[in-house]
C-alpha cells in the first residue's frame, strides 16, 4: 500500500517520466506502468498555474518560495527551474548539500543576486530560517507531516515581516493529492484547536466535514 500510495501522490507531478511500480518484496511483479504524458519542454497544468502565479507576484515586486517534496529519486527541481527560467525568471534550488548552518547566509546571498524564486524541499527550511524576503509561498505538494507543513508555511510569517503573506497549495482535482490535502486540513484543524488557535483560512477550507467536538469546545473556550 505504501508503494502504491507514494506512486499515486507523485505521478501527477512526475508525469514527464514513465512510472514503473513494482512490488517492494517481489521485484518481478509489476503493479502498474504508465508512459510519459509530458515532454521535457511541455508544461503541465500545475506547472502552468505556478508560472502564472510567480509572474504575477514578480509584477508586484514579490519573491516566491516554491516547495516541492520530490527532490530525490523523483526529482522535480531541475525541471521546475528550467521551466521558470524559460519565462525570464531568476530561479535557484536549495539542496541538502548546503550545510544547515550556512543556509541562511546562502539564501541571503541569492536574494542579493536578485532571484525571483527559491525552490527547496520543505524539510530543508522548516526550522532555523526566517525567509522574510519571500512573502508568497506555493506548496506543489504537502506530504503527510503536519509539523513540517506548519513550520514550512510560516517561514515568511515571522517577526519583522512587513508584507501580507500568501500561502498557496496546488493539487489536481480527483487525485490522491487532494485527498492528502483534505486529510492534512483535518489534522491541522485539530492540532490548532488544541493549542488555542482557531483555523479560519488556508487548508481549513478543505475541511468540509464540520467542526469536531474538540474544535467546537475549543471555540467556546476562546470566545
Amino acid at each position: 500500500m505504501g508503494v502504491v500510495l507514494n506512486a499515486l501522490l507523485a505521478w501527477p507531478d512526475c508525469a514527464f517520466r514513465a512510472e514503473h511500480v513494482v512490488h517492494p518484496h517481489r521485484r518481478e511483479r509489476v503493479l502498474a506502468h504508465v508512459p510519459v504524458l509530458f515532454g521535457e519542454t511541455e508544461v503541465s497544468p500545475k506547472e502552468q498555474r505556478l508560472i502564472e502565479r510567480v509572474k504575477a507576484e514578480k509584477a508586484q515586486g514579490r519573491k516566491v518560495l516554491v516547495y516541492t517534496v520530490y527532490t530525490g529519486t523523483r526529482d522535480t527541481t531541475a525541471r521546475l527551474k528550467t521551466l521558470l527560467a524559460s519565462e525570464g525568471l531568476k530561479v535557484v534550488t536549495l539542496s541538502a548539500s548546503v550545510a544547515v548552518q550556512k543556509r541562511e547566509a546562502w539564501v541571503a546571498d541569492q536574494v542579493d543576486r536578485g532571484i525571483d524564486v527559491l525552490i527547496p524541499n520543505p524539510e530543508l527550511v522548516k526550522t532555523r530560517l526566517d525567509l522574510l524576503e519571500f512573502p508568497t509561498i506555493v506548496f506543489l505538494q504537502s506530504g503527510y507531516n503536519v509539523y513540517t507543513l506548519q513550520q514550512a508555511a510560516r517561514r515568511s510569517w515571522r517577526i519583522g515581516q512587513k508584507h501580507a503573506v500568501d500561502v498557496v497549495f496546488l493539487g489536481y482535482e480527483g487525485t490522491a493529492q487532494m485527498t492528502c490535502l483534505e486529510l492534512m486540513a483535518k489534522k491541522i484543524a485539530v492540532a490548532q484547536s488544541t493549542s488555542g488557535d482557531m483555523p479560519e483560512s488556508g487548508l481549513d477550507v478543505l475541511n468540509q466535514s464540520g467542526d469536531s467536538i474538540e474544535v467546537a469546545l475549543a471555540k467556546q473556550l476562546v470566545a
